[in-house]
Order: C-alpha cells, then structure tokens, then sequence
C-alpha cells in the first residue's frame, strides 16, 4: 500500500475565498462527497487540511536567509488545501479526484517517500 498527497493548487487567495456563500457551500460539498467517495472505494485519509490564505505565510529562500511575508506575487499558484490518502490503487484516486478537481482548483498527486524508499 502507498501513501500519496494530493494536493489542491490553484490561487485560492483569489477566487475561492471571493465566491459568495452559497458557492463556498457548494464547493465544501464537493469536498465532503470526494472524502466519502473516497472512503467508499476503500482509500484511507491519513491526514489533510485546508490552508489560510498566503497573506498568512512566510517562506525562507533555499539555503537559507531572510523570512519573506506573503503574499508572495511572484507566485501565480498556490497549494491551498492537502489531503494525505493510503491507498493501492492511483488509478482510482486519481479518478475520485476528477470530483475535487471540478470545483476549480487544479490537482497534483504524488507519492509520499517513505523510509523504505531512502538509501541506507
């Protein structure tokens, strides 16, 4: 069995949290049915999350240095959410995330490394 993180990218600080109320509801929904979907096919949510808007984070620059504030123009898409899921089929992840993927953000999936997968 694998671990993946798929994670929601897209300018969240932009068109999500501008939709008006009942489109955030709608769109929460989605989310919901995919968590449900999910469990259904028999894939495992180990962890995940909905990320604060990128006026909220820092980042430090490879190699360290200087703690820059966001928003971070320079950047056009941002991960605004994660779900991490244990699974043994990414076919089928990969389709249950079409439901996420509608809402409007887009969808990368990768595998988590694991100790098995790092030298000795």
């Amino acid at each position: 069995m694998s671990e993946y993180v798929v994670l929601i990218v897209g300018d969240a600080d932009r068109w999500w949290t501008t939709m008006d109320v009942d489109k955030r509801k709608a769109g929460y929904a989605e989310y919901a049915r995919f968590a449900e979907e999910l469990a259904k096919r028999g894939h495992t949510i180990t962890g995940g999350a909905e990320l604060h808007a990128t006026s909220e984070g820092r980042r430090i620059p490879p190699g360290g240095g200087a703690v820059t504030e966001g928003p971070f123009a320079e950047v056009t898409e941002q991960v605004g959410g994660f779900y991490q899921v244990r699974t043994d089929d990414l076919d089928d992840l990969l389709d249950c995330c079409q439901i996420i993927a509608a809402v409007g953000d887009g969808i990368e999936v990768r595998r988590v490394v694991t100790p098995e997968d790092r030298p000795s």
